[in-house]
């Protein structure tokens, strides 16, 4: 960690510009019943903390599992999974989530959470070696990859619990899991292409990944009427 306090201030605008306004973006998408700023403040530094907790758990699979390919699915697996934890933590035996729509935007505030801390320390190396151009390239590269697709990740768990939310606490295990594993392996495919190719099939991924945000945005209006006829 840097001690320059312009470098460690650029590395934080970097980081947390893209988390910001992607999530201005989902909320302002939540416009019939808008949660609370306090509680969306107070998930997104949830989110935010999650990544103390990762980060030693990540090393430790590093540790014990030889085969790269299993580092990524399980590192991926682990984000994605704290990712969420801090949602059902903060909120566990509340009636905070009142209707569908509640849980793709709380999912998604907790993964920009998550997201703006790991851009800014990706963006820390360059900047402490002045490599500014670098800086920027990897700053949009991250608003247009990483950052969506934590929201997407976590948003499709969200979507999961949204649909589900009427149903019975059997079929909510089910649509959670499934959600959890769509999530882990949209997560895993995004990384595990842009670490093997070096970033040389990101654009096409990043295709791929604006496809899913699209799916996710319907389904997203789906539960927007879910809640308003519920």
């Amino acid at each position: 960690m840097t001690s320059d306090p312009k470098i460690l201030s650029l590395a934080i605008l970097g980081g947390f510009a893209p988390a910001l306004l992607w999530l201005w973006f989902w909320l302002k998408e939540d416009n019939q019943k808008p949660e609370p700023k306090g509680l969306i403040t107070t998930i997104f530094i949830m989110g935010m903390i999650s990544i103390v907790f990762v980060i030693p758990v990540q090393k430790f699979i590093k540790n014990i599992i030889g085969i790269h390919e299993w580092q990524v699915i399980s590192w991926a697996s682990v984000e994605e999974i704290f990712k969420y934890l801090a949602v059902v933590i903060l909120l566990y035996k509340t009636n905070k989530i009142d209707e569908p729509i509640d849980w793709p935007i709380f999912l998604i505030t907790s993964a920009l959470g998550f997201a703006a801390i790991e851009n800014t320390m990706f963006l820390l190396k360059p900047l402490t070696l002045e490599q500014t151009t670098v800086s920027l390239l990897t700053g949009q590269l991250r608003f247009l990859g990483s950052t969506l697709l934590h929201a997407m990740s976590s948003g499709i768990i969200g979507i999961a619990l949204g649909l589900s939310f009427f149903m019975s606490k059997f079929i909510k295990k089910i649509y959670l899991f499934i959600g959890i594993f769509l999530a882990i392996a949209l997560h895993s495919t995004f990384n595990f292409f842009i670490m093997e190719d070096s970033g040389n099939n990101f654009f096409r991924v990043l295709g791929f990944l604006w496809v899913v945000t699209t799916i996710v945005m319907l389904l997203f209006e789906k539960l927007r009427r879910m809640s308003v006829t519920n």
